[in-house]
């Protein structure tokens, strides 16, 4: 897992090319002019899903993750928690779903992070996260969640 601001964004070269571009799809978009949606990047390898929503409490949060696909997280509005445990510390609930790259997953434990505006976080296929969580009250929020072929 990492977290940091899009500025920074050079700092990640070394973690390839499909993040590269990723990271380049977010800090080169105007996603105020985008409607919700998938968006294609380079077809299956990397894509994007803009969503907007309100956050919600913590107690209806569930922790997922992924195998086929790694996360980026990004917040092009609001504010927001997100959970982030290792997968391996927590049970799963519902089986894997190849079609929906998903796995869903309980456990008490992990760590709550902030995201705001232009924050992202990296999450790999061991990052189990819970997205979407208020944080100190509820906030709309327009998030991109890029996609990269592990």
């Amino acid at each position: 897992m990492i977290t940091d601001t899009l500025k920074n964004a050079g700092s990640y070269t070394a973690l390839g090319e499909r993040i590269v571009a990723a990271l380049e799809f977010l800090k080169n978009t105007d996603f105020s002019k985008i409607p919700d949606g998938k968006i294609e990047i380079t077809g299956d390898e990397i894509f994007a899903m803009i969503q907007r929503y309100e956050t919600k409490p913590r107690e209806q949060g569930k922790w997922e993750a992924h195998r086929k696909y790694i996360d980026i997280q990004f917040l092009a509005e609001g504010s927001e928690l997100i959970g982030v445990h290792n997968i391996d510390d927590l049970e799963i609930t519902e089986p894997y779903s190849p079609e929906n790259d998903l796995l869903f997953l309980d456990g008490n434990n992990g760590d709550f992070i902030t995201l705001s505006k232009d924050k992202f976080v990296l999450l790999y296929p061991q990052d189990a996260h819970m997205p979407c969580i208020t944080a100190k009250k509820p906030s709309k929020v327009t998030k991109i969640v890029v996609k990269i072929l592990a």
